[in-house]
């Protein structure tokens, strides 16, 4: 290529890292914002967004995950944009290396996730079970999130039903929360054991003829049904993690031949 070609692609590149970038750092504005509204006025963002998120435990846990990834953005999209608009090889190299850490870390993630799910399940019963026995029923707010996941996943506990065993909630009612049972009413071992175990394909009495399982369960199985989709979101993300690497070692080598 002629020296005015390099010139232009190299100017191109900028231009476009440019902007990438401040779309990372105004989405990542956007994010942070939203999430500090979400943890400091939960309530107005329900009555504004109810129909876009329908339960509190998803406003819970996006509150605290909109405010990590805003950050994170804010600081990929100035360290992007800044480092390419003032040519600046230090900050293009902070970009390359945060971008490559997160990178690591998710693959990272993934492997663990797919090589450790039954020291994840083992781990999660260690510090859930015990809260579930103590606050289930106690706390209105922990309450609220287990009713609405265990109603809307259709499971009960994280294992199953023996989570409740010797919990507030069985000591004070007599009773395991009624999504174990899939019913308002008093909720005892038996019919529990039912649901969870599948006696109702013995029992033809059984008012229902589904299988309750715990959340945890329900849980992964809903994102291996889902895991196509999930894969190619992940492979787009990291596609796209690639690509803007690429394009900052791009421009951190090409700085002194400009």
């Amino acid at each position: 290529l002629s020296p005015g070609a390099k010139m232009g692609c190299f100017t191109f590149i900028k231009v476009m890292m440019i902007l990438f970038n401040l779309a990372i750092f105004l989405s990542g504005g956007t994010l942070l914002g939203v999430g500090i509204w979400v943890k400091v006025d939960g309530q107005s963002f329900l009555q504004i967004f109810g129909a876009l998120s329908s339960t509190v435990l998803q406003v819970v846990n996006v509150g605290y995950l909109l405010i990590a990834l805003g950050a994170i953005l804010l600081v990929i999209g100035f360290l992007g944009c800044y480092g390419a608009q003032k040519e600046s090889k230090c900050l293009l190299m902070m970009f390359f290396s945060v971008v490559l850490i997160i990178f690591i870390a998710e693959v990272a993630a993934a492997v663990l996730a797919l090589v450790f799910t039954g020291l994840a399940e083992t781990l999660l019963t260690g510090l859930v079970t015990p809260l579930l026995k103590e606050k289930y029923g106690v706390d209105e707010e922990f309450t609220k999130i287990w009713n609405i996941t265990m109603t809307e996943v259709h499971c009960c506990g994280l294992n199953n039903y023996t989570d409740f065993n010797n919990s507030y909630f069985y000591a004070t009612h007599n009773s395991y929360p009624g999504q174990c049972c899939d019913t308002q009413g008093l909720c005892n071992s038996t019919l529990a054991a039912e649901k969870n175990l599948g006696y109702h394909h013995l029992l033809p009495s059984s008012p229902c003829g589904c299988l309750l399982q715990g959340c945890f369960k329900q849980i992964l199985e809903e994102i291996r049904t889902n895991a196509g989709v999930a894969g190619g979101v992940a492979a787009g993300i990291a596609a796209l993690e690639i690509a803007a690497m690429a394009v900052s070692m791009y421009l951190y080598c090409h700085l002194d031949e400009k």
